[in-house]
């Protein structure tokens, strides 16, 4: 009976998973500190969560920087080679598989995310999604008419649109790359590669920039249109005022970034209490109020409506193996089409 009583409790407060364990917490006070090599931004998410862990676990102090994924790779493997490792977590849409062809990965199973989808955690330990990316269309709302706005990925082929639809030049599932596997995985080869010669044909304009700075162009009214950009991008400018908006052109492409250990990182526990404390509700919550979509399926965005399950819409996900596999594929497309 009380074990009923208890599993019902677990329920309606939602709770799903354990706290640290209490020696895992001590030993991270003994090492006093942690180092987070993160692709994630300063102000926006690295400082609140900082903030937030050294409240909860005084005596342990975070420290952070800020690279690219392949920038942070390489500075882990660098102090590898040089014998003097600094780093202890990491994170990063794509850092995780460099890192493991140089066996540079712990084994760490979070208990945060013990009942998360296959799909955002390693069977290997290796890595664990920390939030999702929505890669959406997104349009001046101001430039374009409400009847003239895509409804489909088929209205990006109107001639209207030659040499006004807007991209990143990055070449990782998060720009050109992912795009061209959502068109295939979603109309299949013969006639997804017919689409994107068509779409080759509308002669999309390359920014070599960020996704960000995209959109920034679709705002000041540069270009009407824009692919490959952040959804909660959109909702943030939206909500400031821009005249923007996000696009349903079903399915939208939805990837993440996949935090882990440093094998032989110098501050073991302290970075398995930090993994734990960014995965559990109450760091997810910290990512959805910073304008984050959390991978938690616990925790909602602070627009709801920006996750698929809440929006009620469907997306097609690079999985860490296709990201790790298949990315060289799309990438050739990309550059045999657009060029």
């Amino acid at each position: 009976m009380i074990r009923a009583l208890v599993i019902l409790l677990a329920l309606a407060t939602g709770a799903h998973a354990a706290p640290p364990d209490p020696a895992l917490i001590e030993a991270a006070r003994k090492e006093g500190s942690v180092n987070w090599y993160s692709t994630l931004i300063v102000n926006q998410i690295l400082r609140p969560m900082t903030e937030a862990f050294e409240k909860k676990y005084p005596g342990i102090k975070v420290q952070y920087s800020r690279a690219t994924s392949s920038d942070v790779a390489l500075k882990i493997r660098n102090e590898a080679r040089a014998h003097r490792m600094q780093a202890d977590v990491f994170d990063g849409p794509t850092t995780v598989f460099p890192l493991e062809e140089s066996n540079l990965v712990a084994d760490f199973h979070p208990s945060a995310a013990s009942d998360w989808a296959a799909d955002l955690r390693d069977a290997n330990g290796h890595w664990t999604a920390q939030c999702l990316f929505i890669w959406a269309a997104a349009v001046n709302t101001g430039a374009v008419k409400p009847e003239d706005i895509p409804k489909t990925y088929e209205d990006l082929l109107n001639p209207r649109w030659k040499g006004q639809i807007a991209w990143t030049n990055d070449p990782t599932p998060g720009g050109p790359p992912g795009f061209i596997h959502n068109i295939l995985a979603s109309m299949g080869q013969e006639k997804g590669m017919a689409y994107l010669h068509a779409f080759a044909a509308q002669q999309p304009v390359t920014i070599p920039a960020a996704q960000r700075v995209v959109l920034d162009k679709v705002i000041s009214g540069e270009y009407p249109l824009a692919v490959m950009t952040l959804n909660y991008h959109s909702t943030i400018s939206a909500a400031q005022g821009a005249p923007v908006r996000w696009l349903r052109l079903e399915p939208l492409l939805q990837s993440f970034s996949m935090i882990g250990v440093v094998k032989d990182a110098p501050h073991p526990n302290a970075a398995r209490l930090l993994v734990e404390f960014i995965l559990s509700d109450e760091g997810q919550k910290i990512m959805a109020d910073n304008d984050y979509l959390p991978a938690s399926p616990h925790v909602p965005a602070k627009v709801p409506a920006n996750k698929p399950d809440a929006g009620g819409f469907t997306v097609n996900t690079v999985t860490a193996a296709m990201a790790r596999d298949d990315l060289s594929n799309w990438v050739a497309i990309y550059r045999e089409l657009f060029r």
